[in-house]
């Protein structure tokens, strides 16, 4: 929404005179002003859209919708994208406030405009009141679904409550979970049928916003209905207060729901493709010219008028700001602070550009895995990262890259012994990843060979160098007893601003946040069509789906960089999981990944070997529930001047994560389950 018109608008609706005593509060507003014009109108919807469930920079996983961008971080959520110093990296297993009284609240403003608005309907021209309708549709649709992606089955409060009332009235129980996505489908429907084909406004809906987040919305619903009955116990069960299947599907329903969903998904992604009316980014892209391809998927995140955006997140300082750069941006621009979005190796290791062990893990060393030969040595770190895929070069920093007209120099220490340097741990496995470089004799004892930096400026260890001298961890890091610096290697750029001149600061960021784009609704396409595929199902239009899904996939690569399918995509798993490792790789760092491992089933340790979207030949990330992720950390040889990497499990402020099955759905808030007589806790809480 324009912030300055919403705030002009409120000025005038709240200015009386100083003569006129009897007229009601000057701070309340009746419908027959908000109802009647469109300036009224444009005050309503933007009030509804300030309260929307919207992830972006002012949302953080563990702390839920609390529409605060302090510690500003993304990916951070257990999803193996990124890491962060703080206590908020942690896996999401709930929220610190629940979607739950705010989701009622917003529910009550939809509800009310489509039960007050008919009253109002000679107003407005009839393509207008239809349009204002399909907006309180599309903010119920979504309300709905996320509160289904977060609980299941929820109370379907499709009406305004008026109090007072009688229990029975104003106590609604959770409904199944089906029908809550049943709910979410007929409501965005709905939207569809009403919206205008594109937005009358700025921040308003249209026909291909509510296709594209319906055609999200059925993906997961599809992914549930049959993704639930892999999980051990199958994931479902009936509240204690009313026996209804409160979680889950029945054994009976489970199969029809996943295709009725994932064929609503498909329709409405297609008619989004087929509208012609969105493309990727490609303003600077050039075909066999990574450093093109790569200042293009930088630039596609910061350009407000790309033809890949479908719906938007605008900011405006100083009016309306958040704060990611000043928590995400390396060490050397923190304010106040830095390093909120460390990438992984873990990461890094779906895209492509890397020489590999035989496991598929990045190879370091000249021998079979990264304990056995020596180290390969580079002239530079960033030689390490030459053939890597442009697309990656787009989301994070690389030791030694270039931001804002800085090189982020990023070293873990500087090694001073002989060369060729062999493997500086023996063990690399998970049971050792909490053994550490200071921990090492090359470090504690004499003569020392390991150089490491405990934090930055004037008491970093220095070392001898060239007739000189340098500090051990360079001026990023990672310092190894700092959190404030890069815990893995690397820096996130996705949605840092670019611009040299730009000082970050608390509150002083005003980029936008791209929502839904046109490579989600591919990759939705793409998804729901190999899953139609492995049912056996018939494409729902007639199109040609597994081409088109092949189609969407080629135009993602060729974007990114990357190795087009020589073949089209199947009815197999493989062809599945070269959706979803593409959708992994397309959609880091936009809140998108932790809900796809919720409704793919694959966080949990049973399953957890489709964590990446793929099948790997080596997943030592995890040993149980419990489970963490790796670094790569560049070091400095003085013997010759060239670096070598070592690949560890990540040492700097030491994450683990832990997720179990319970954790697919998250609990109802006690307090509304302890006063409501039909408010039913989840199944084993």
């Amino acid at each position: 929404m324009n912030i300055r018109i919403i705030l002009l608008l409120f000025s005038l609706l709240y200015i009386s005179s100083c003569t006129e005593l009897d007229v009601p509060p000057p701070n309340v507003i009746g419908d027959e002003t908000l109802m009647t014009s469109e300036s009224g109108m444009d005050v309503y919807i933007a009030g509804m859209y300030s309260k929307m469930p919207f992830e972006d920079f002012k949302y953080m996983a563990q702390w839920g919708v609390e529409y605060n961008s302090w510690l500003g971080s993304l990916g951070i959520e257990g999803t193996g994208e990124a890491l962060n110093r703080d206590g908020i990296s942690a896996a999401f297993t709930g929220e610190r406030t629940p979607y739950w009284g705010m989701a009622f609240g917003l529910l009550r403003e939809a509800n009310y405009l489509l039960e007050k608005l008919p009253e109002y309907a000679d107003a407005f021209p009839e393509v207008t009141y239809n349009h204002y309708l399909g907006e309180a549709y599309f903010v119920r649709a979504t309300v709905f679904s996320a509160m289904a992606r977060r609980f299941g089955g929820v109370p379907l409060v499709t009406s305004v409550l008026r109090y007072p009332s009688d229990s029975e009235t104003l106590e609604v129980p959770r409904s199944t979970e089906e029908e809550t996505w049943d709910q979410v489908l007929a409501d965005y429907n709905q939207a569809i049928a009403l919206l205008q084909p594109t937005s009358p406004k700025s921040g308003y809906s249209n026909k291909n916003v509510a296709h594209a987040f319906k055609s999200e919305a059925m993906l997961y619903a599809g992914s549930v209905a049959k993704y639930n009955e892999t999980v051990p116990g199958r994931l479902t069960g009936t509240g204690l207060k009313t026996g209804v299947r409160v979680i889950g599907f029945s054994e009976q329903s489970a199969q029809a729901a996943s295709i009725r969903y994932f064929r609503e998904a498909y329709l409405a992604a297609n008619e989004v493709i087929q509208s012609g009316q969105y493309s990727l980014y490609k303003r600077k892209w050039a075909a066999n010219d990574p450093d093109a391809q790569y200042q293009n998927m930088v630039d596609m995140f910061s350009d407000p008028t790309s033809p890949e955006n479908i719906y938007v997140k605008q900011y405006q300082f100083p009016v309306a700001t958040h704060g990611y750069d000043a928590y995400s941006a390396p060490f050397i621009f923190k304010a106040p602070l830095a390093a909120g979005t460390c990438p992984t190796l873990d990461f890094l290791e779906l895209f492509e550009g890397f020489d590999r062990y035989p496991d598929g893990t990045i190879k370091v060393t000249t021998g079979s895995s990264n304990n056995q030969g020596d180290y390969l040595m580079y002239d530079s770190p960033m030689e390490f990262f030459e053939d890597a895929e442009p697309r990656l070069r787009a989301y994070v920093i690389f030791p030694g890259d270039v931001f804002k007209n800085q090189e982020i120099e990023v070293r873990a220490g500087v090694y001073t012994g002989s060369e060729p340097v062999k493997p500086l741990f023996n063990d690399y496995s998970y049971a050792t990843a909490e053994t550490r470089y200071q921990q090492l004799a090359a470090y504690t004892q004499a003569p020392k060979k390991l150089f490491l930096s405990a934090r930055e400026g004037g008491s970093q260890e220095l070392v001898s160098y060239q007739g000189g001298q340098i500090t051990a961890a360079g001026a990023n890091g990672p310092f190894f007893n700092n959190g404030e610096s890069t815990l893995t290697g690397f820096y996130g750029r996705k949605w840092l601003n670019p611009d040299p001149s730009f000082e970050a600061g608390e509150g002083r960021s005003s980029q936008h946040f791209v929502l839904m784009r046109y490579a989600d609704v591919l990759l939705n396409a793409a998804e729901a069509a190999v899953e139609l595929a492995l049912a056996g199902e018939a494409s729902p239009d007639g199109s040609d789906m597994l081409q088109i899904a092949t189609s969407g996939i080629n135009e993602i690569r060729e974007r990114a960089g990357a190795t087009l399918l020589t073949g089209a995509l199947a009815s197999d798993i493989a062809s599945r999981n070269i959706v979803r490792k593409e959708r992994r790789k397309e959609l880091a760092l936009e809140h998108k990944t932790k809900w796809d491992l919720r409704r793919w089933r694959v966080q949990h340790y049973e399953e957890r070997d489709g964590f990446w979207g793929e099948t790997r030949d080596k997943e030592d990330f995890s040993m149980n529930s419990r489970y963490r992720f790796r670094g790569l950390y560049p070091f400095l040889s003085t013997e010759s001047g060239k670096y070598f990497f070592d690949a560890r499990f990540q040492w700097v402020s030491l994450k683990t994560f832990e997720y179990n099955i319970i954790d697919y759905y998250f609990a109802i808030p006690g307090g509304e389950v302890s006063k409501s007589p039909v408010i039913d806790q989840q199944p084993n809480r």
